[in-house]
């Protein structure tokens, strides 16, 4: 046989071009289909829970958390000066959210936001410098609330049964160690130390610009206050449709609770230290075990489960056509 001869090739070059994009398509897809199988039984549970529940409720459950990617467009629009294409905007929304269940929780949403940002030609300082404002706005909205109904209702919800008996000092050890190590390396990195201070700077020159705006500032806290109000409201209507003998602003208590002690852990979404916080929450305020269980799967499979294919479908397709 006679050999091919194939054409020379300039060093260090690739026959074809390796198309990038396409496979970023896919990687959503496969994170989806691994997280998934890790947690068959949960998902078939929660499927399980659905089919005896009063279906007003969830579909009203669904409409709440339809309209949590609305909330979360105002916000992330009220952070900025410019005015971002409001359609791409609420799309970007959607992907995020199903990013922000692939990983530990705050990157995958903070990942695509910030380069929706910079893509809609923000500069990727003041990007940060948003991204900061809006996780503060939605940190101060979500501490605000709780603050509120546990002034409201101060017997609803028994804290000593949400931590393991001496928990609390380990807890407030820790977080000193960390705020110690953190102030310790910004003190001895001059370098760090700069560029904190300039991120500083930014970031408090892009909130007085958004504050100069009275739509800018109804959006960020408007849509801040909303975000959690949507998602307790949701947890309710599961409740309701579950009928959980606990009532409704005792499970906006408890979800608000919950989700702010589970903020620290870093897993992916929250998934499996959402629920367990949720179920020690909605058991703390009165409901029994089973019950308490069937409403955080049925309220997860609402909430994460069913958009979390549609999500990462968007994210590829947003991917595909240079939106992030």
């Amino acid at each position: 046989m006679t050999a091919v001869e194939l054409p020379d090739l300039p060093p260090g070059r690739l026959p074809r071009r390796v198309p990038v994009r396409q496979i970023l398509c896919l990687v959503p897809l496969l994170l989806v289909t691994v997280v998934a199988v890790r947690h068959r039984s949960v998902l078939a549970e929660g499927f399980g829970h659905l089919r005896h529940a009063e279906w007003p409720w969830l579909l009203a459950a669904a409409g709440a958390t339809c309209l949590t990617w609305v909330a979360a467009a105002f916000t992330r629009q009220g952070a900025v000066v410019e005015r971002l294409p409001r359609r791409r905007l609420l799309a970007t929304q959607f992907a995020a959210a199903a990013a922000n269940h692939l990983l530990p929780t705050g990157l995958g949403a903070g990942a695509v936001n910030l380069r929706f940002l910079t893509v809609c030609g923000v500069p990727l300082a003041r990007s940060s410098a948003a991204l900061a404002l809006y996780l503060l706005a939605e940190s101060v909205a979500r501490l605000t609330l709780l603050a509120v109904l546990f002034l409201a209702f101060p017997d609803a919800l028994r804290l000593g049964d949400l931590l393991p008996a001496g928990a609390v000092g380990p807890l407030l050890v820790t977080a000193a160690a960390v705020l110690v190590l953190a102030s310790g390396l910004l003190l001895g990195v001059r370098r760090l130390r700069t560029a904190v201070s300039a991120f500083v700077r930014t970031a408090l020159s892009e909130a007085r610009s958004v504050h100069t705006r009275p739509a800018r500032a109804l959006a960020l806290w408007g849509g801040s206050l909303a975000f959690p109000v949507l998602q307790a409201a949701g947890l309710a209507a599961v409740g309701q449709a579950l009928r959980l003998p606990v009532p409704p602003a005792h499970m906006a208590l408890a979800y608000l609770a919950a989700t702010v002690a589970v903020a620290l852990v870093p897993t992916p979404g929250g998934l499996g230290s959402v629920e367990a916080a949720l179920i020690v929450a909605l058991v703390a305020a009165g409901g029994p075990v089973a019950v308490a269980t069937a409403v955080v799967l049925a309220y997860r499979i609402i909430t994460v489960w069913l958009p979390l294919l549609p999500g990462a479908l968007t994210l590829g397709a947003l991917v595909r056509m240079r939106v992030i």
